[in-house]
């Protein structure tokens, strides 16, 4: 079903950032061609290697990198990627989408990605703690995303990094592949 699908993951600063490595492994045994971009926050957590082992391919985590690596711009890779995953995604990053706010090489990339929102393949897998994802603010750009278009998974309930029980689980990697795959189908419907 992703065979020559050209995915690009953002990986934000949520403990579940691990679980991310699974996924870009499932994406690429799947057929698709992966690029990730990692937020400093996410870096801290699990090594920019660890996708770079499971994709083949370089991680993007900065906006300010040589010349020579700089032939793919936040632009470039968004014009390269089919759909756009963001696992986990954060209440940081879900506000700097809401807002526009662009400051670093991950909220600048998904800034430059409309088109995909507006053909449903820009994905975003929420994971925090559980009154981070109750706060309305939260709430509100979550709504303000929906209606803009941008697709969800998640989160989910159970047991939380934090040690507590509650919504705010990122879903699990074979479940966000299954809904890329669905956003793949479609994909391929429009091109027919």
């Amino acid at each position: 079903m992703l065979d020559n699908l050209n995915i690009l993951l953002g990986v934000t600063g949520g403990v579940a950032a691990y679980k991310a490595v699974d996924l870009a492994g499932k994406l690429v045994s799947a057929g698709a061609g992966v690029k990730t971009v990692m937020t400093d926050s996410a870096c801290r957590l699990v090594g920019p290697k660890s996708f770079e082992a499971v994709t083949q391919s370089a991680v993007f985590t900065t906006m300010w990198a040589a010349p020579e690596e700089y032939q793919i711009s936040h632009i470039a890779l968004v014009e390269w990627a089919d759909v756009v995953v963001v696992a986990p995604a954060t209440a940081s990053i879900l506000g700097k989408i809401a807002n526009g706010i662009c400051d670093d090489m991950l909220s600048t990339t998904l800034c430059a990605c409309w088109p995909l929102v507006e053909s449903g393949a820009v994905l975003l897998a929420p994971a925090m703690n559980t009154n981070m994802w109750a706060n309305p603010a939260v709430q509100h750009n979550v709504k303000i995303l929906k209606e803009r278009g941008f697709q969800f998974i998640g989160p989910e309930e159970g047991r939380l990094a934090c040690g507590t029980e509650g919504i705010g689980r990122m879903s699990e990697p074979q479940d966000i592949l299954s809904v890329i795959e669905k956003i793949a189908g479609n994909i391929k419907k429009r091109k027919v």
